[in-house]
């Protein structure tokens, strides 16, 4: 079951007492309307790229500009933004798709995405919405379901499989406590259990204690589990570039 989402931004009233209806469209939005939505793919699979192009080659709503194997090349032609919406693989030749909304967001690019998934994991959705993507299916749709997002997200909004919109940042980080939450911070600062202890005031005891806590709720073995934990939940798009250096 997919969810369609418009578009935020301000409603647009229609003059019922004028002869001539007043736009409701931007100029870009019924330009697409007018013509083929232009499609470019970034998938690392050329088995998947065929299967794409085939399907978008036989219907007549859509224009194949180009496909692409890595997050690089495909960052280049959004440098351009010649095309109306882009599908990317999860998993491309030289970067993963968090990698490449998280350049898209940070270099301000303006395009718009809808991620191509063979992975059924929903914590990967979760991310993608986290990190802006507009549009969401998987290899294994149907056909229909793949051009209704396609089309969505070229037409300006958000389309993803359903999913509890309240839950999306929901991380391990919500079980702490406030407490647990300022020692995970300074263990992120890089503070040992004795430096912990003499600048808060309690015993070094009592700083195990509390850790061990706070290990069980992240179901995480030791401190540099619970601050790459913490680093993958807070910051994801920052934590993808730490891990690819």
């Amino acid at each position: 079951m997919m969810q369609v989402l418009p578009s935020a931004g301000p409603a647009q009233a229609r003059n019922q007492n004028s002869r001539k209806p007043l736009k409701i469209r931007s100029q870009t939005q019924k330009a697409i309307e007018e013509r083929r939505v232009r499609v470019v793919v970034a998938e690392r699979n050329p088995l998947v790229i065929s299967a794409l192009r085939d399907m978008l080659d036989c219907d007549g709503r859509f224009e194949l500009l180009a496909c692409v194997q890595s997050g690089r090349h495909f960052l280049e032609l959004a440098a351009e933004g010649e095309f109306d919406v882009a599908i990317i693989g999860w998993k491309l030749a030289d970067m993963d798709g968090a990698d490449v909304l998280a350049e898209v967001h940070s270099r301000k690019l303006g395009v718009r995405i809808a991620v191509f998934s063979n992975d059924h994991d929903i914590g990967i959705l979760k991310q993608c919405v986290r990190l802006g993507a507009q549009g969401y299916c998987f290899q294994f749709d149907d056909p229909a379901i793949i051009f209704e997002t396609i089309l969505a997200v070229a037409h300006g909004r958000i389309c993803i499989p359903y999913i509890d919109i309240n839950k999306v940042n929901d991380t391990p980080l919500s079980l702490l406590t406030v407490r647990e939450r300022e020692l995970l911070a300074v263990l992120s600062d890089g503070w040992t259990n004795l430096q912990i202890a003499t600048r808060t005031g309690i015993s070094e005891n009592t700083v195990k204690y509390h850790l061990k806590n706070l290990y069980d709720k992240l179901d995480v073995r030791n401190r540099a589990m619970a601050v790459a934990l913490c680093a993958r939940a807070a910051y994801p798009e920052a934590a993808v570039r730490v891990g690819k250096r």
